[in-house]
């Protein structure tokens, strides 16, 4: 089954390719890029496919499968034509609520709606701002599916991490290079938000810990201290920008995009191996190493911020 989904992923996205080529959807670089060259937009397209095989295997619901072809649509359109924030907005708010009620997050208490919808809208939207260099989205993701894999409580939907998992490994063939033949575009990189927040919002309906949230950690610090910097210098947070850490260390301090992209993945497996022994342990109810693991790193992140912006004498 696998083998054959694999040909089915593979066809995709070399059919994918001659449908950019002929559509132009290219990224072409400009000022606040982090590559230097023409390359097609979009091969994350591959990751919508994963889900759509999985529902005809039977593994994905129909609520997941509704949910990530509405975002990778709009998504589509959008790397073809930039739309306005309204449509996309609405189709993102549809789909994530979609997500919720199947998870379950419903039947909760009502205040934990809104909550939930605020954190999952904001997760996808963190994850698109971080497809931002070479190998990263591929690599990051397969660390966080990684760490789903091993839950217990996430055993049900081995198969669906099992098949996006492989349509990450296909897109990283053509992605994880020094000069890459395609990017996620914001088709890839919100389905697989999507994707792995629908992973999340069940995990965390299944066992009610926060400590969790850990496996999304390093997206989630950079993406939030990057926004609460961009608001204290008054930038506007809806624009394109270059400002997040992995930005700096990948072209202000020179270190390449496959480099960070690997220390990313490295850095964020390792969390997820911690947080898998804690819980193996039964140490995953405690909250004092959850809150000692999450100061430690925004105590690194802006240290190592505050260094680099300091050597690039922007502070």
């Amino acid at each position: 089954m696998y083998l054959l989904a694999a040909l089915v992923l593979i066809a995709s996205i070399l059919l994918y390719f001659r449908i950019a080529d002929r559509y132009n959807i290219i990224d072409k670089p400009n000022e606040r890029s982090s590559h230097t060259r023409i390359t097609i937009r979009g091969g994350g397209v591959v990751f919508a496919v994963a889900v759509l095989l999985a529902f005809f295997l039977g593994i994905a619901t129909w609520e997941l499968t509704l949910a990530v072809l509405m975002v990778a649509s709009v998504s589509f359109v959008d790397d073809m034509r930039p739309l306005s924030q309204l449509p996309r907005f609405s189709v993102h708010l549809v789909a994530s609520l979609l997500v919720l009620y199947e998870a379950g997050v419903m039947e909760l208490a009502l205040w934990w709606i809104p909550l939930a919808l605020f954190v999952f809208l904001g997760w996808v939207n963190i994850f698109n701002f971080m497809d931002g260099i070479n190998g990263i989205t591929a690599l990051y993701s397969l660390a966080v599916l990684g760490g789903f894999y091993f839950l217990p409580e996430l055993a049900d939907f081995r198969g669906l991490i099992e098949l996006v998992a492989l349509s990450v490994l296909v897109f990283g063939f053509f992605n994880i290079r020094r000069k890459a033949k395609t990017f996620a575009g914001d088709v890839g990189s919100i389905s697989m938000a999507l994707v792995l927040g629908y992973l999340m919002v069940h995990l965390l309906v299944a066992t009610g810990e926060i400590f969790y949230l850990l496996l999304f950690s390093l997206y989630g610090l950079d993406g939030v201290l990057t926004i609460l910097h961009r608001l204290i210098k008054r930038e506007n947070i809806f624009q394109p920008h270059r400002s997040h850490l992995y930005q700096y260390l990948a072209n202000e301090m020179g270190w390449g995009h496959l480099p960070v992209a690997f220390g990313y993945f490295a850095a964020q497996a390792l969390l997820n191996l911690t947080v898998i022994q804690l819980a193996t342990d039964g140490e995953i109810t405690l909250l004092f190493p959850f809150f000692m693991i999450i100061i430690v790193l925004i105590v690194g992140y802006i240290l190592a911020k505050y260094l680099i912006l300091k050597k690039i004498k922007l502070v």
